[in-house]
């Protein structure tokens, strides 16, 4: 097992490890340093310690056979009976990395009243789809879909592992790879593949979208990843393609941990995902009460409202609503920014948007270094009049 401890006697204080610690895990007390709980075993402190004051001891590296595993599979995401558009969307990118890793596309589909959505899913790419169907799949529970999924994979082994970073893929991910004891990287922004090496080159943003982190699971299998809507567009569907549809047998019900109550899908607004036209607002809209001028806004153009991070950590707004790198990655026909500033972390949740509209008080605010359009005001007055405007034009 991984542990890192400073060796007191060796160390000086000369706070190199300090400066190496990504985590901001290192402090120097009476002269010493110190690892508290922030740190994550990387090891970076101790290869920078000239002293040898750092004794890290790291996990052994089991080297296992990976030769029987082979494909690229696709959580197919449905909900009751309509298939989420991630799920076409992994399967366009899968569809781009078996041409480098000459391996067939399996689309893995679990619920209830299904066999329906096999085409579709071969029209989109994939060579195979797996299906597992009965009424009591009928409502997603991460820890039921995720024992399934975990025997499919057991027996199939597929090399890689593509899920929808949506609220249900989120849960489900971890549980099949903490299981099988393989790695996962979430909400991942590209994807290609080593051939030589047969490595899925898995890139995401981190320490806060300063940097782009490339990472990859060289010792167990499968290589498995979450990708957000919207990161890659779909194949074009060619419904002449044939693929093989494979009815798999379904064992007796596993009991879930947990029961539904209710059925709150799209209590909270528009879905963001699906959306041509959005309107955001960000801490410039002043209050939670102004955010109505948004809504009318909205409301007008046939769009959803969106917001940033600091108006759902006011509680202005939903977190179902939010856009940016922890909340949905959206690519409309045109999103329209009220008295968002900008920050690298919304703007990782735009992706393939035609025309960006910003409003905002600041000149030198950063999201106008991307808008198509940028209004220099108050978004509290320029609100009513883009209203006032789009009403009179509609009549």
């Amino acid at each position: 097992m991984a542990n890192i401890n400073i060796i007191k006697e060796k160390c000086v204080g000369c706070k190199k490890c300090v400066g190496a610690c990504p985590f901001g895990a290192i402090e120097i007390k009476d002269k010493k340093a110190d690892i508290n709980e922030k740190c994550t075993l990387c090891g970076s402190c101790s290869d920078s310690c000239k002293f040898s004051a750092i004794n890290f001891v790291r996990d052994d590296i089991v080297q296992k056979d990976l030769s029987s595993y082979r494909g690229i599979w696709v959580f197919a995401e449905q909900r009751y009976g309509k298939l989420k558009t991630v799920s076409l969307e992994l399967l366009g990118k899968a569809r781009d990395l078996s041409k480098n890793l000459d391996v067939p596309v399996t689309a893995v589909l679990i619920g209830n009243n299904i066999k329906n959505l096999a085409q579709e899913l071969c029209a989109y790419g994939a060579d195979e789809v797996l299906v597992m169907e009965a009424e009591w799949l009928d409502d997603f529970n991460d820890h039921v879909y995720g024992e399934m999924m975990i025997q499919l994979i057991q027996e199939y082994k597929p090399e890689i592992v593509l899920i929808g970073a949506t609220s249900n893929g989120r849960s489900l991910a971890p549980h099949i790879s903490s299981t099988l004891r393989t790695g996962l990287t979430a909400d991942c922004t590209v994807l290609e593949a080593d051939k030589e090496e047969r490595l899925l080159l898995q890139t995401r943003p981190a320490f806060g979208g300063n940097l782009m982190a490339t990472i990859v699971c060289p010792n167990n299998r499968p290589q498995m990843a979450t990708v957000r809507p919207k990161v890659f567009k779909p194949l074009l569907p060619d419904y002449t393609k044939t693929g093989k549809i494979t009815i798999l047998p379904v064992p007796s019900p596993i009991e879930s941990f947990v029961k539904k109550i209710r059925n709150i899908d799209n209590e909270e607004g528009a879905n963001l995902s699906d959306a041509d036209i959005i309107v955001s607002v960000g801490r410039g809209i002043g209050s939670a009460k102004n955010i109505q001028l948004a809504q009318e806004l909205a409301d007008a153009l046939g769009g959803a409202l969106g917001s940033s991070r600091p108006v759902v950590d006011q509680g202005w707004m939903p977190y179902s609503q939010q856009v940016g790198q922890t909340g949905k990655t959206v690519a409309p026909k045109v999103y329209i920014a009220c008295g968002i500033s900008g920050a690298i972390q919304h703007l990782a949740g735009l992706a393939d948007i035609e025309t960006i509209v910003a409003i905002n008080i600041d000149p030198d605010a950063p999201i106008f270094k991307v808008a198509n359009y940028c209004i220099v005001g108050d978004v509290r007055e320029i609100l009513p009049l883009l209203i006032k405007e789009i009403k009179e034009a509609k009549k």
